[in-house]
């Protein structure tokens, strides 16, 4: 066990970005930057004791902060979707940067995966945590929102993140990670045939600009039924209206759920034999298959990553719930306490 903190590269104004490695008793080791709060690498051993990192990411700040694609980042202060780029919160309008169409993703050009976060170390609890102060009005959000972002890693080979913030004014809140998981290692190619189970019932049906149009589908019958376990590609190419607007899936999978820590979803890998558990308290969890990684997207160790060569589950509340009052409400309180809990459990 131990944790370890090195230089990760300089940004283009000159701020000193810096990669946070943590071991475990069992070898599994975890990366983290407080570049964006994010997940950079995670290296766990296969059925035949040999290890691989599972982690699509970049070799140093430079390339994150370069390219798309919020590899492995903390995502906030909304994850997903906000349709029109605005929403009204006790009888305001408040205005964000549309990014997506006509419409706000991930919170628009200046999200906090483009931040430099505070950061300090619990070596005896194997954590990391980062904090960032968002002031009244950052990215176009009410409120002045104290964040902190902690990562744990486990000796039962757990990835632990855990998120609290609280406002001084009602918001949104809705942090998320975004890492790209690819079970075989994360310069293996396409992640299609792994195994996946999401204990969902109903996704979040969406229009062509992917913004939810309030309709909770049932999985039933479609491509999007992952209660059994079965190949994430074995659905991907049929003829089904929601997958050709995502391209795939890109879809939000309302979780069967009573909003206490609970599994939710599991990936296999067929060749490495490795095994990922998603835990939440979350309502939703959005699936994404890389549908749009770019050729050109070097990773770490200089290899190229492709089209559906990773994939998200990325727990969160229901993109555009603020537009939904079928949706649980994203809205934070003034000094209410956000608090929430994600785990990624490797096997």
């Amino acid at each position: 066990m131990g944790i370890k903190v090195s230089e990760f590269g300089k940004l283009a104004d000159g701020r000193q970005a810096h990669l946070i490695t943590v071991a475990n008793a069992n070898g599994m080791t975890m990366e983290v930057t407080d570049y964006g709060a994010t997940l950079v690498s995670a290296v766990t051993a296969d059925q035949n004791g040999k290890y691989a990192d599972v982690v699509l990411g970049y070799a140093d700040v430079v390339d994150y902060a370069k390219n798309g694609g919020y590899l492995g980042a903390t995502i906030g202060r909304n994850g997903n979707r906000i349709g029109k780029a605005a929403f009204t919160i006790n009888g305001t309008e408040y205005q964000l940067g549309k990014n997506e169409n006509a419409n706000n993703l991930h919170s628009g050009p200046c999200g906090y995966n483009a931040v430099i976060w505070d950061m300090e170390l619990d070596e005896s609890a194997n954590t990391v945590i980062f904090s960032h102060h968002s002031p009244d009005m950052d990215q176009g959000f009410p409120g002045n929102f104290d964040v902190t972002v902690s990562f744990t890693l486990t000796d039962q080979n757990e990835i632990k993140i855990h998120y609290h913030g609280k406002s001084d004014r009602d918001t949104i809140a809705n942090l998320t990670n975004h890492s790209y998981f690819n079970l075989e290692g994360h310069d293996s190619g396409s992640v299609l045939g792994h195994l996946l189970w999401i204990d969902a019932d109903a996704i979040t049906a969406t229009d062509a600009e992917s913004i939810p149009t309030g309709e909770l589908r049932p999985v039933e019958g479609t491509p999007f039924d992952f209660r059994t376990e079965k190949p994430i590609g074995r659905d991907i190419e049929k003829e089904d209206d929601q997958l050709e607007k995502g391209g795939g899936y890109d879809h939000n999978f309302a979780l069967n759920t009573d909003g206490s820590l609970k599994l939710v979803a599991r990936a296999k890998a067929p060749v490495s034999g490795r095994v990922m558990e998603v835990y939440t308290d979350c309502v939703g969890v959005q699936l994404y298959t890389g549908n749009f990684i770019e050729d050109g997207w070097i990773g770490k160790d200089g290899k190229a990553y492709q089209k559906r060569g990773g994939f998200c589950l990325e727990t969160q509340f229901f993109p555009d719930a603020i537009h939904h009052a079928n949706f649980k409400s994203p809205i934070l309180k003034a000094q209410a306490d956000y608090d929430t809990t994600t785990i990624y459990k490797f096997s």
